[in-house]
């Protein structure tokens, strides 16, 4: 007996009910179950009468099962589907029923096909169907209702999304006009971000990186409202690519962490593959070549297996890593770059194509074929307009090292700067100081190669130039006045509710996995939203030698550097630069570590005398030997002279004055000699409007408010309930001193979430980019605040780092924790000094020298 299933007349129903239900599993990007559902689709559309209504449920659930089956498994066998589509849409009598039904057809292949990594071919599947329906706008207006007008939008969407991948700017914002009008018109908000998403990758693909990110941002902020999801995954990839092209790997990384484990149990070969990718992208970035190769390989798998172009992008990723791993290079490694490098072009993979090919240049300089390399590097065209960052540098990079090979090293110079100059250009365009540091990244191995030349030179002039060129450019930038984001302030402020939330649930037990999860996603999107807060004005020229010597006077300069292991010194005295070979970095930047870690060790105020004995002895030790590898090779050039020390690396972290040759002299630590000399050129500080603040949960704090604010009689003075992250935020602005006694803690991970803790909650760096004129002086009477995420080329980023950066002149802070009977002794000692006259550097060497292992400041910035 048939039950009701298998009725003709019921079987066109059930056909639609399961034609929707995969639709929508489909939508949601779950293609094995659209799959199920679509088939048992079409087992009961075949069972129902002939008629028109039959042929177009038909017809929909062939090209969707060919979508779905083209999705999920990457296999020719979808076409033969779409085919079948396109015969049964034939057999409709109605025109108008035709053409509707064979655009969506051709727009969901057109889709596909843009998905496997074929743009080009994608671009003809729209044409037919966007010019009959415009064609049809003007003679038939009555004709086309809703659903015509969303299938152009959405044909015109994509087609400008394939012809933005194969750089055809024009033609692909004339298409995203259109929508734009189309949206007005027909009032389509649905279709609003998706033109927004495709703008984004328009000027990603034409190098404007800022307004690409900007948009991303925009096009995610709308999908997550409107909770779809499955799209939102797809633009957080993109928007990971453009991130990726700005430099920021490490953020990257750490983001595609998260998605990758939530990808894989979902079984979305395409995007999980996609993911994996970008992921072998940072990590190669990162120098991180095991995990690049891992993650490229693991990419490439899934790709095959779909048929996607794409496999060979992720192989050019695996091949570099290799590349770069590799002591001996072989003809076969080469040969593989030249292979994929056709592979590449023959599929309009311009850029990758291009790329493989340097690869192979490279390699044949390294194993000394210069000719080969050469005529390798003549067939390679020149940079186009949209040419990526990334390849812009290896394209100077090879040139350099092809003249280098040749022993020309003036040309290696020649083209390492000009490389660094595109650099700073794309660099003079970003916003955020995220941003701006992660830039650098790009230009590592220009850096790199630079400076080893002007150290082979032993020419100590020319090595302090191209230090000064490549070194911590974020400090080069004029602040200009902020741009005021109500969303960021609301972000800041989530993410201090979520904090405060966080240590109550702490206090009471409860379980706080959540909300960290919220914490770090607030985090993620205020960072976002910095970007385009802070806008930077002209760029500061480089300190030349003269202007440095008329500004410091008696003092010395000592610039540390480390290149292929070794550390050396440029040192400023006197009138003359001279350049010292201190030997092997490795020992001095592992002692500044663990000088580090015993200074918190230390901190404490009331630890055990037997293991204040054991611990102190240990820093002092680690505290001997930096002594001996770092500052007593220099005496003859020193002398007992002030210093202005301009750290690399670890060093940063290193509160001079612990050192035995510098106990009690002044010591200025800066990110560079020219954000050092920007810092002394400003105005001098004034001692008007001076503002106190005393954060809660100090146990010395009251007493030392107290003694400053009689020594600062006129001082504004914000405690308790006064101390809020919005009042010291409002006086900070325009203050000539400010002394703020606070816990504090600094954040590698997210240097600007670097904070000081108030009675509302914490004022996190990000904060300090609203003040309209920042203090002229901050001493940080808190832990761990003079610390900074250092970025390739030491591009130095923390709370301290901030405020110097937006135009404070000076920062006193630790670099490590500090107790706070001893932070509040220090600082007493401080302010005494500097009321008597003494300049900061001055007064601070005089407060460490009394007890410099648990008093361990810096004075950043001007001194």
């Amino acid at each position: 007996m048939w039950c009701d299933d298998h009725m003709p007349a019921r079987a066109l129903e059930r056909a639609r009910e399961m034609y929707q239900k995969g639709w929508t599993e489909q939508a949601n990007f779950r293609f094995p179950p659209a799959i199920r559902l679509l088939k048992r689709a079409l087992v009961h559309v075949d069972r129902a009468p002939d008629s028109p209504e039959r042929t177009e449920v038909r017809a929909r659930i062939l090209y969707s099962l060919a979508k779905s089956i083209g999705e999920a498994t990457g296999s020719d066998s979808y076409a033969e589907l779409f085919d079948q589509a396109r015969r049964e849409i034939e057999l409709l009598e109605d025109p108008w029923q035709r053409i509707i039904l064979k655009g969506s057809a051709d727009y969901n292949q057109g889709a596909l096909i843009m998905r496997m990594g074929q743009p080009e071919q994608a671009v003809q599947w729209f044409d037919d169907f966007i010019d009959f329906t415009e064609d049809a706008m003007r003679t038939s207006p009555e004709r086309i209702d809703t659903e015509w007008v969303q299938r152009l939008a959405a044909c015109l969407t994509t087609r400008a999304l394939a012809n933005a991948a194969i750089r055809r700017r024009e033609s692909a914002i004339a298409d995203l006009q259109r929508v734009e009008d189309l949206s007005r018109e027909h009032s389509l908000d649905n279709i609003y971000p998706y033109t927004v998403m495709a703008l984004a990758n328009i000027y990603k693909q034409s190098g404007d990186l800022v307004e690409a990110l900007r948009r991303y941002e925009e096009a995610e902020r709308i999908f997550r409202a409107t909770e779809q999801l499955s799209v939102l995954a797809g633009v957080q990839l993109l928007h990971a690519e453009c991130m990726l092209m700005v430099g920021m790997s490490d953020d990257v990384g750490r983001m595609l962490d998260e998605a990758l484990p939530v990808l894989r149990q979902s079984k979305v070969s395409q995007e999980t593959a996609e993911v994996e990718m970008y992921r072998a992208s940072a990590a190669l970035l990162d120098d991180q070549f095991d995990l690049a190769r891992r993650m490229a390989k693991a990419s490439m798998r899934k790709l095959e297996k779909r048929g996607s172009k794409w496999w060979m992008m992720a192989a050019l990723i695996e091949l570099w890593a290799h590349a770069m791993q590799v002591k001996r290079v072989t003809n076969s490694l080469v040969q593989k770059a030249l292979t994929l490098s056709a592979h590449l072009e023959a599929n309009h993979l311009l850029d990758e194509a291009w790329l493989a090919k340097v690869l192979a240049v490279r390699l044949e300089l390294r194993r000394g074929r210069l000719v080969e390399g050469e005529e390798l590097l003549q067939q390679l065209p020149g940079p186009r307009a949209v040419t990526p960052l990334e390849h812009r540098m290896q394209r100077r990079l090879v040139l350099a090292e092809l003249a280098l090979a040749k022993g020309d090293r003036r040309t290696a110079l020649m083209h390492a700067r000009k490389g660094l100059d595109e650099l700073g250009l794309v660099r003079d365009q970003l916003g955020g100081l995220e941003l701006v540091s992660a830039t650098a990244v790009h230009g590592r191995e220009l850096r790199d190669l630079a400076i080893r030349l002007a150290l082979e030179s032993s020419n100590a002039r020319q090595v302090f130039v191209w230090l000064e060129r490549t070194r911590a450019q974020t400090y080069r930038y004029e602040p200009q006045e902020l741009v005021e984001n109500p969303e960021l302030a609301e972000r800041i402020a989530e993410v201090r509710g979520l904090g405060r939330e966080l240590m109550r649930a702490g206090l009471d037990g409860r379980p706080t996995t959540k909300l960290r999860a919220e914490i770090a996603k607030a985090q993620r999107e205020a960072n976002r939203l910095g970007w385009h807060a802070q806008r930077w004005g002209r760029t500061r020229p480089m300190a030349t030698v003269t202007e440095v010597f008329a500004e410091l006077g008696e003092r010395a300069m000592v610039s540390f550097v480390v290149s292929r292991g070794e550390m050396v010194a440029v040192v400023l005295a006197g009138g003359r630069v001279r350049m010292v070979r201190l030997g092997a970095a490795g020992e001095a930047l592992e002692g500044a570590q663990r000088l580090h870690f015993d200074l918190n060790a230390l901190a404490p105020d009331h630890l055990p005398p037997p293991l204040v004995q054991v611990i102190g002895a240990s820093a002092r030790k680690q505290a001997d030997v930096l002594d001996t590898l770092l500052v007593k090779p220099l005496v003859h050039l020193i002398g007992q002279r002030e210093l202005v020390m301009v750290p690399t690396g670890s060093l940063y972290a290193v509160p001079w004055g612990v050192l035995p040759s510098l106990h009690g002299r002044p010591v200025t630590t800066a990110p560079s000699a020219t954000a050092w000399l920007a810092a002394t050129q400003a105005a001098e500080a004034g001692t008007d409007r001076v503002l106190l603040v005393r954060g809660p949960g100090l146990q010395f704090a009251d007493g030392e408010l107290d003694r400053l604010g009689a020594q600062h009689e006129k001082a504004t003075v914000l405690a308790g309930e006064k101390a809020t992250a919005g009042e010291v935020l409002a006086h900070l602005d325009g203050a000539d001193l400010v002394h703020v006694a606070a816990h504090g803690e600094h954040e590698n991970e997210n240097a600007l979430f670097s904070r000081l803790e108030l009675f509302d909650g914490p004022l996190f760096a990000h904060e300090l980019g609203r003040l309209r004129k920042p203090p002229a002086q901050v001493v940080l009477s808190a832990c761990s605040l003079a610390l900074n995420r250092i970025r390739p080329g030491d591009e130095a980023l923390g709370f301290a780092g901030a405020m110097l950066a937006g135009g404070t002149r000076t920062v006193v802070a630790a670099a490590s924790k500090v107790g706070d009977e001893a932070s509040a002794a220090a600082m007493a000692d401080y302010h005494r000094a500097l009321v008597a006259g003494a300049a900061p550097a001055v007064a601070l060497a005089e407060a460490m020298a009394k007890d410099p292992f648990r008093r361990p400041f810096l004075c950043l910035g001007s001194g």
